[in-house]
């Protein structure tokens, strides 16, 4: 159940409380709107690394591309903080135009991973990654399980794809020799990563 607080004090009060009984450094603000999602759960930061793993083995680290699981994301120098996002799992290759502060980034990365929490709908974000030229937006969907696949086009961010149990059909990156896939496995689905010019696979 989501809470609105019209009442400046009250705001700063629930803010501080909130900090020291469940500080969670997963917060967003959205247009100087907080949005406090769940913490992530064991699957979740499973996910985040094995993601990272994989895109880690196929960018070139020495010419300075980078992935990263979290990231400050905002369209903004000053007053960063009014306006951010931040994704499970981010890639900034080195011929990315954003602009890098030691707290966040100005523009958007090359790819970014949500993952859905319980009552986070991540497509609320594509229209702020448009915005900040995200070229693609991977979103992991738990309830019920789905991958789907966004590409910058133009100023919008529109969907290349879904996969999910029943169809398994595979989605290729833009920005990644990688393709994605979700399949059915003992304990939940898997997100199945495959290289596109070589036989190297992962599994999320």
């Amino acid at each position: 159940m989501a809470v609105m607080i019209y009442d400046p004090a009250f705001e700063a009060h629930v803010r501080a409380e909130r900090e020291k009984a469940w500080p969670n450094e997963r917060d967003e603000v959205w247009e100087g709107v907080l949005v406090v999602t769940a913490l992530p759960n064991f699957e979740h930061q499973i996910m985040v690394f094995d993601l990272a793993l994989a895109f880690s083995a196929v960018i070139d680290r020495k010419a300075g591309d980078l992935s990263l699981t979290g990231a400050n994301v905002s369209d903004r120098d000053a007053d960063w903080m009014s306006n951010y996002r931040e994704p499970d799992v981010l890639v900034i290759l080195h011929t990315n135009k954003a602009k890098r502060h030691d707290t966040h980034m100005v523009g958007g990365p090359d790819l970014a991973v949500e993952i859905a929490s319980p009552g986070e709908d991540p497509r609320l974000k594509l229209d702020f990654y448009a915005k900040v030229k995200t070229r693609e937006v991977l979103i992991v969907d738990r309830d019920p399980w789905a991958l789907e696949l966004y590409q910058l086009k133009g100023a919008k961010l529109v969907s290349a794809g879904v996969s999910d149990v029943t169809t398994s059909a595979v989605l290729t990156s833009a920005v990644l020799p990688l393709t994605f896939q979700l399949k059915a496995g003992a304990n939940r689905p898997t997100i199945h990563i495959a290289h596109t010019t070589s036989t190297q696979t992962w599994t999320a």
